[in-house]
């Protein structure tokens, strides 16, 4: 199997790293806007048939209806992913990142630019210190009115990391350092310079009107696997308290990596602003890690992850969720009365667990997977119809039933990114109508993505990703306005 190369980090880690890192300004020297190179975006970013699902050849899309003839391929599976099990013992802690925030700005510059630690609201004095020792030359090197920087705390407002740019202008010049607490009480850098590489990424824009009603208008612009995605996002970071936006001429911002034949194309920031004030109402950005999957993180640092999770279609209504269902039976001709025959007692009703949540929809509509993963079944499995399992980094499984029909390009094997549409709703199986069985288990336990107490690790922001995102927010977010 050709496994598939996931995009890499925009920076590389370390104690005290000087690299060359990808970057992306939103000066013209860096960017060119979507509006003013329309025909070259479209000539440099893949159409819809970019690889969507990992071959040794490039394998594109196709589209297949309802009523064609169904794979019947499957694998030798491990039984085991076919037991329901009980969830009795899975603890999964819900109070992650209560207490987690970002704090920006661009500070004016002072002669106590050392002392910027604590006007930014860090108070740990044993960092105070190694930050005004380690950052006499960086200051030597700024430019502009104002240092741009955005801080996170965690717990107890304790320093979780702090990243700082030698001005706020944006070319081959710019420096951003970012401070993070180590393991074992000391403090680690990591510096960026940044350089070409950035030339990868592009910034599009498009009117908000049209990413909410007019799909088609961003199917020009974006892979089809990133519309899925960006809609995804938007209706989560949509600020309903201000439903009149879409009436206004504000804008989506994005920042895109288009991909290549190594890797996928890839969302890496996401705001919603106004062109004219340029005020932000809400971002998102993509964290990639490397140990598990990665994920979006507003940038307040509030996980998206669960809302991917539990949306693998369009759907009418949720049909059923988890909990117990009657248990359907056979049925057989009563016998005929008599008098003096003794009345049967009637029989208990019994019921069964229904583990997965049932998306009503009609037969036909596109089953998208919910995060990259590897096909690990794809065929017809008794009482689930027509089913396919993809397997995720973590032992994480996602199972999709009662399929009508399969992408025709999907395979055993293929590694697909979030957002591939894998499959259509069906009825096959023990169905009573037209919907998707889907279920989430990890380590083969069944889990209920929509419980108010799950929080899988996947969904939830670690120590380590701190730095990443307050470094993002500074590279690929809006400028920050002076404090």
């Amino acid at each position: 199997m050709n496994k598939k190369v996931s995009i890499s980090s925009l920076f590389t880690k370390g104690v005290v790293i000087l690299s060359c890192c990808a970057f992306l300004s939103t000066t013209p020297e860096w960017i060119v806007e979507a509006q003013a190179q329309s025909n070259q975006t479209k000539s440099t970013k893949q159409s819809p048939k970019k690889i969507i699902v990992q071959q040794p050849k490039q394998v594109g899309f196709q589209d297949k209806s309802a009523g064609s003839n169904p794979k019947t391929s499957s694998m030798s599976l491990n039984p085991s992913l076919f037991q329901r099990k009980v969830p009795d013992e899975l603890m999964l802690d819900g109070d992650a990142n209560l207490d987690y925030r970002v704090t920006q700005g661009c500070l004016r510059r002072s002669f106590s630019e050392d002392s910027l630690p604590a006007s930014v609201g860090i108070k740990d004095r044993q960092f105070a210190e190694f930050f005004k020792n380690q950052t006499k030359t960086f200051f030597d090197r700024m430019r502009g009115d104002c240092i741009p920087y955005t801080a996170a705390f965690g717990s107890r407002n304790r320093f979780d990391s702090l990243s700082i740019m030698n001005g706020p202008i944006q070319d081959s010049k710019t420096e951003v350092w970012t401070f993070t607490p180590s393991a074992v009480g000391e403090f680690l850098i990591q510096q960026d310079y940044l350089k070409d590489e950035s030339k990868r990424l592009t910034e599009i824009r498009l009117p908000l009107r049209d990413v909410l009603y007019n799909p088609r208008k961003v199917n020009d612009q974006l892979p089809v696997e990133l519309v899925w995605e960006l809609n995804s996002i938007i209706k989560q970071i949509y600020p309903e308290e201000n439903n009149s936006l879409e009436n206004t001429n504000s804008v989506v911002r994005l920042i895109v990596d288009f991909g290549d034949r190594e890797k996928w194309a890839q969302i890496w920031a996401v705001e919603i602003i106004d062109p004219n004030t340029n005020e932000t109402y809400a971002n998102a950005f993509w964290l990639e890690r490397n140990d598990i999957l990665g994920g979006f993180f507003t940038g307040s640092g509030e996980s998206l992850e669960r809302s991917f999770w539990t949306n693998p279609l369009s759907y009418r209504r949720i049909s059923r969720g988890v909990g117990m269902v009657k248990a359907s039976s056979k049925r057989s001709k009563a016998p005929a009365a008599t008098p003096n025959a003794n009345t049967a007692p009637a029989q208990k009703q019994r019921y069964r667990a229904h583990m997965g949540i049932d998306y009503s929809a009609p037969t036909g509509t596109p089953v998208f997977s919910v995060a990259n993963g590897r096909v690990v079944h794809i065929g017809y499995s008794g009482a689930f119809g027509n089913l396919i399992v993809l397997e995720h980094p973590g032992n994480y499984h996602t199972y999709y039933a009662h399929l009508s029909n399969y992408n025709v390009e999907l395979e055993l094997g293929n590694e697909v990114r979030r957002g591939l549409e894998i499959g259509y709703v069906g009825s096959t199986g023990r169905s009573t109508g037209p919907h998707l069985h889907f279920e989430l288990r990890k380590n083969g336990v069944y889990i209920d993505p929509y419980a108010a107490k799950t929080q899988l690790d996947l969904w939830s922001m670690r120590d380590n990703d701190s730095g990443q995102l307050t470094r993002e927010i500074l590279l690929l977010g809006s400028p920050i306005k002076n404090n």
